[in-house]
C-alpha cells in the first residue's frame, strides 16, 4: 500500500526566505522517498537590517508579513498536514526578532522558532548527508549562509566536531568580517584536520548550488579547487551588472556569491581539499525530515 504525506518547512534566512512542500512517499517495503513539490524564494534580505543597525525595520517587517501570510496560503491550498518555520542569523541577532515572530503569529497565524547555529547545523546533518559519507574518508561540510558559516568536520561517516562561526555573504558584502575573525576560522579548521591525510568538501547554499550549477557538471561530480578558484576570479572580474546580463543571476545573488565563494575557497586552501562536493540539500531539506524522523 502506498501513501502520500506533504510536510512543509519555512527557512528565513538572512538573505532570503523559502518555503518548501515535500512529497513524502511511503511504500510498505521500499525506503521512504522524499520530493520537492513546490519551492518558493522570496528575497528578503534581514540581514541587511539586522547586522548594520541591529534590528529589523518597519518595511521590512511587513514584507515578511505578507510573505507569511503567502506561505500559509500555499500551504493550505497544497493541503500540507504538517510545517516548522526556523530563522537563523539575522532574527537572532535583530533585538526586535522576538517582536517580530510575535507579530508574524499574529497576523499570519505562522509560528516561528529562532535557532543557534548549533541546531541548524544538527538539522543539516539530518538530511541525505549521511548516504554521501563514504565511511574511509574524511569530510568538511561548509554551508554558507547570509549571517553565518557552519562547519562540520565527519569521519567514519561521523560527526567529529561542528561550529558556527559569523561568517556571512551579508556580513562581508558590508564589510563587518574583521581579519581575526578569518584567522579564528582558520585556526579552528588547520587544528581540526590537521591529524587526517585528505579532506574533501561538501558545500550547500544557494551560492554554490549556482555555481554548481553553471558548470554543468553531473550531480555526483565534485568541482575542483582550480576550477572554483578561476570562477571566483571572472566573477570578480564582472561588473554587478554584468553578472545579471550575462549570466543571468538575480539580482540578490549577483553581490552574495562572490564574497561566498571566497569562504569556500577558504576551507578548502586550509583543510588542504581538493575538491567540492555539491549535493542538493540544505536546511529546508534538514527540516522535513527531522520532522518526518521526529528529531525535531
Amino acid at each position: 500500500m502506498l501513501t502520500i504525506k506533504k510536510y512543509a518547512a519555512i527557512d528565513i534566512g538572512s538573505n532570503a526566505m523559502r518555503l518548501l512542500i515535500s512529497n513524502i512517499v511511503e511504500e510498505e517495503g521500499k525506503p521512504t522517498q522524499f520530493s520537492k513539490s513546490s519551492l518558493v524564494r522570496v528575497p528578503i534580505r534581514l540581514g541587511q537590517d539586522a547586522f548594520t543597525v541591529g534590528e529589523i525595520h518597519e518595511e521590512t517587517i511587513e514584507r515578511m508579513v505578507d510573505a507569511m501570510k503567502a506561505f500559509k496560503l500555499l500551504m493550505k491550498v497544497h493541503k500540507v498536514e504538517k510545517y516548522l518555520a526556523f530563522a537563523t542569523s539575522a532574527m537572532r541577532e535583530a533585538y526586535n526578532g522576538k517582536d517580530v515572530v510575535e507579530l508574524i503569529k499574529k497576523k499570519a497565524d505562522i509560528k516561528i522558532e529562532i535557532i543557534d547555529g548549533k541546531k541548524e547545523a544538527a538539522i543539516i546533518a539530518s538530511t541525505d548527508l549521511k548516504f554521501l559519507l563514504k565511511t574511509d574518508e574524511t569530510y568538511l561540510y561548509v554551508d554558507v549562509g547570509g549571517g553565518s558559516t557552519e562547519f562540520s568536520l565527519f569521519n567514519d561517516g561521523k560527526m567529529i566536531v561542528s561550529k558556527s562561526f559569523k561568517v556571512g555573504t551579508v556580513r562581508l558584502l558590508n564589510n563587518m568580517v574583521h581579519d581575526s575573525v578569518w584567522q579564528e576560522i582558520e585556526k579552528w579548521i588547520k587544528t581540526n584536520s590537521q591529524k587526517y591525510d585528505q579532506i574533501t568538501l561538501i558545500g550547500s547554499g544557494g551560492n554554490i548550488n549556482k555555481l554548481f550549477k553553471m558548470s554543468g557538471k553531473l550531480q555526483e561530480k565534485p568541482l575542483s579547487y582550480m576550477y572554483v578558484n578561476s570562477q571566483y576570479a571572472s566573477l570578480n572580474a564582472m561588473s554587478y551588472e554584468q553578472r545579471i546580463s550575462e549570466l543571468g543571476l538575480n539580482a540578490d545573488r549577483a553581490d552574495v556569491i562572490i564574497p561566498a565563494v571566497k569562504v569556500y575557497l577558504n576551507a578548502m586552501k586550509w583543510s588542504g581539499a581538493r575538491n567540492i562536493y555539491v549535493p542538493k540539500i540544505g536546511l529546508s531539506d534538514g527540516i522535513i525530515k527531522a520532522m518526518y524522523y521526529d528529531k525535531i
